[in-house]
């Protein structure tokens, strides 16, 4: 049976070489560990060989691995999963990172609930790149208004875009869509004159290649590193 410390070197090995054929430095690529659905000891094994961030879609579930851990305090907590308003004070209260913001009304919510003595909560804006009406993500045509207006909350610090594409084993179609959410980031940057959108959340287990081409900062890993869920 394969290890979660040789799986993760395999996929930082593959990190690695997408970044070397990009032509990027590999250190400009962060591993996001998708533990959901996972337990808590398989985070300890995996931060034991030095993996610290983790991504999270059900809150309850991971306020429970949070308690369990809570003797690992470098662990960096990023929230995935849709947003429901009910949730907005426990994600605001325990996470350092939320990736899928795509109302004004949640990152308000978030930017109120958040203690000061936490710092800023990291946010990135879920774009829904393919328009899909049956998918969560800001339109984007609506990204930059919805940036502005996020990027104005005291509390909360934005950071950029993620992106759920819809599967497809087309390296072509890959590249095409996450080329699109760059180009997003950079008409953002140029529309609100602001440096500090850096983040870039997109590419999984079936596509980090074609999204480390296109500029990927944060790359979301659950199958490659934890197996199949349950």
């Amino acid at each position: 049976m394969i290890s979660i410390a040789e799986n993760l070197e395999k996929t930082a090995r593959r990190i690695r070489e997408a970044a070397k054929e990009a032509e990027r430095d590999p250190d400009g690529v962060q591993l996001l560990a998708v533990s959901k659905k996972k337990p808590a000891s398989a985070i300890r094994e995996a931060a034991e060989c030095g993996q610290l961030a983790f991504g999270e879609n059900y809150v309850q579930e991971a306020l429970e691995k949070m308690e369990a851990l809570k003797d690992l305090p470098d662990l960096e907590w990023h929230y995935i999963g849709p947003i429901q308003s009910n949730k907005t004070r426990v994600i605001a209260e325990h996470f350092d990172w939320v990736h899928s913001v795509d109302r004004l009304k949640v990152a308000q919510r978030l930017s109120e609930q958040r203690p000061e003595e936490m710092g800023p909560l990291n946010l990135c804006l879920q774009v829904n790149i393919d328009e899909a009406p049956t998918k969560s993500g800001v339109a984007p045509e609506s990204t930059l208004e919805l940036a502005r207006a996020v990027a104005a909350l005291p509390r909360c610090r934005l950071r950029g875009l993620m992106a759920i594409p819809d599967p497809s084993n087309d390296p072509e179609v890959q590249r095409r869509r996450f080329r699109e959410l760059a180009s997003l980031l950079a008409e953002l940057r140029r529309g609100m004159d602001n440096g500090g959108l850096d983040t870039l959340s997109m590419g999984m287990s079936g596509d980090l290649e074609a999204a480390i081409a296109e500029g990927a900062t944060i790359v979301r890993l659950g199958t490659a590193l934890f197996g199949a869920r349950d």
